[in-house]
């Protein structure tokens, strides 16, 4: 550099500028030189390395370089560099001008150390994308790090810029923080709860994205979209967003469906409420009447036994032989305590479809053939009309 400067001189001074002339002319040809030379490289990174790069990754197999060396880390790290070769050039430039040069090297050093943090950002934002639709443990905690380093690094900057300004030793900074950790710990203190709370929830496999929750003082019930470190945000099946803290769902209750929705099966309890005036023993005549509707596979009915005991064998007959439930899980009809409403039957058994809407349909159609049989047994259902039950 040392040349180059030796050079324009020797140069203007062989041109004939007279010696008042070339103390300004050298400097704003230095500085020509310096800016040329740094947009000159800026060019070439941003129009012919960064191309490159992004065509090497696209052959690749892989796909994780693809999102961390993606077009926007390459262009905001691609700005860094024509910022560090104007600071190379100042101390050549303005060689005797050391009040300019100081104010210029701290704004370029200020502008570099906000592009740096700029592009750590940027990358660190590149890595959620390796995050699928059904998160994982260790994704969610790169998350959870992600977050945190994102905040560290801003907060680091910010006293590296202060520093430049003041002109002072950026360590001399972070050594004086311990008196103020109190108010850092104020101000961040829902980030930090929210960042214990999201490691107690990724750490005990609680919540995850695109989980099914349900939150009912909250309000929810949809899938999670999104989880950060003080917010989890939930889209209901209304198409509605709410947001609710970590730190709520770990000191309040939540259900999430993931257990439901990986089983073999989504359960269904139902319960009939019986006129007891209908339950009594069968004579030959109802037992031929129910096993010509052929609800049983073996051990058919007899004279004497009682309807609701029938009935309550039958369904389970129908229901673990039914194309819509699965037979190999839980199932059971069974009697519950005796109301003034009528005497409780409650359905208990798993359907194979677990999709909410064929789920809901199918449900309806199994209790709707069950509603139509009832008259076979001789069984009743208990109406409510005010004073006694409908006969």
């Amino acid at each position: 550099m040392e040349h180059i400067t030796l050079y324009i001189e020797t140069l203007l001074e062989r041109c004939g500028v007279d010696h008042n002339s070339l103390f300004l002319l050298s400097h704003i040809l230095l500085a020509l030189v310096g800016i040329l030379l740094s947009f000159g490289v800026g060019m070439l990174v941003s129009r012919v390395v960064v191309p490159m790069i992004l065509k090497i990754t696209s052959r690749t197999k892989v796909e994780w370089d693809d999102i961390v060396f993606n077009e926007r880390v390459l262009k905001s790290l691609a700005h860094i560099i024509p910022a560090f070769i104007i600071w190379m050039f100042l101390p050549y430039v303005f060689y005797s001008m050391p009040i300019v040069k100081e104010v210029l090297e701290r704004a370029t050093a200020i502008y570099i150390t906000i592009m740096i943090v700029a592009t750590v950002i940027t990358f660190i934002n590149s890595l959620k994308q390796l995050s699928d639709e059904k998160r994982s443990t260790k994704i969610q905690y790169l998350h959870s790090f992600c977050g945190v380093l994102k905040i560290v690094m801003i907060f680091v900057a910010a006293i590296i810029v202060t520093s430049i300004i003041i002109n002072k030793n950026p360590m001399v900074l972070f050594a004086g923080l311990g008196a103020t950790s109190a108010i850092l710990m104020l101000v961040f203190q829902d980030t930090i709860k929210g960042l214990v709370a999201g490691i107690r929830l990724t750490s005990n496999d609680m919540l995850h994205k695109g989980d099914w929750i349900t939150v009912p003082k909250a309000g929810i019930d949809g899938n999670v979209e999104d989880m950060t470190l003080t917010t989890v945000k939930v889209r209901n099946f209304d198409n509605t967003i709410v947001t609710i803290t970590p730190q709520t769902l770990v000191d309040e209750s939540f259900q999430n469906w993931i257990g439901m929705q990986q089983s073999e099966g989504r359960r269904v309890k139902r319960k009939l409420y019986f006129d007891f005036n209908s339950i009594q023993i069968l004579d030959k005549e109802m037992c031929d009447s129910i096993c010509k509707a052929r609800f049983f596979s073996s051990n058919k009915p007899v004279p004497g036994m009682v309807n609701l005991t029938v009935f309550r064998a039958a369904m389970e007959d129908f229901l673990r032989n039914h194309d819509l439930v699965n037979g190999d899980m839980l199932l059971m009809v069974r009697q519950l305590e005796p109301t003034n409403t009528g005497l409780p039957v409650e359905f208990y058994f798993f359907l194979k479809d677990k999709e909410w809407v064929n789920y809901e349909h199918n449900l309806a159609y199994i209790m709707e053939e069950i509603f139509a049989n009832l008259h076979i047994f001789g069984l009743r259902i208990y109406q409510y009309n005010g004073a006694a039950p409908l006969q």
